[in-house]
């Protein structure tokens, strides 16, 4: 079985762009990002795994439904979304952010069952 994907112009896309996104990545930053994106794959496990934005993400049929990044202070969770992050409420479950990221820190990852609210929550909007 032939593990290239495809995007949507139909040039191929191995689904090893994360791992070459995550080659330099701090080792800490690294293993939590891993397990964010075993967490998004939990949901999602048929996802097409993509560069988006310059960044990792996760694409189903209508679009990009997770992703995430490394900055020089945090990391961040991209719902690729303007509304998704509101189901959190005010206090945002307790993390920093944007009105379209959740920053954080390199050793803490986010938990499993906060990525499934925010990733299923983000497939309801794309359908």
């Amino acid at each position: 079985m032939d593990t290239a994907r495809t995007r949507r112009d139909d040039a191929p896309m191995a689904h090893t762009v994360i791992d070459d996104y995550l080659t330099d990545v701090d080792a800490v930053a690294r293993r939590t990002l891993e397990q964010l994106r075993r967490d998004i794959l939990t949901v999602v496990p048929d996802a097409e795994q993509v560069i988006s934005y310059q960044l990792p993400g996760f694409r189903v049929p209508g679009g990009v439904v997770a992703g995430f990044g490394v900055f020089a202070k945090h990391l961040s969770y991209f719902p690729h979304s303007g509304s998704t992050l509101a189901v959190l409420g005010p206090n945002r479950a307790g993390y920093r952010g944007t009105k379209s990221s959740l920053h954080f820190a390199y050793d803490a990852p986010l938990p499993t069952d906060l990525v499934a609210t925010l990733v299923t929550t983000r497939l309801a909007e794309v359908g």
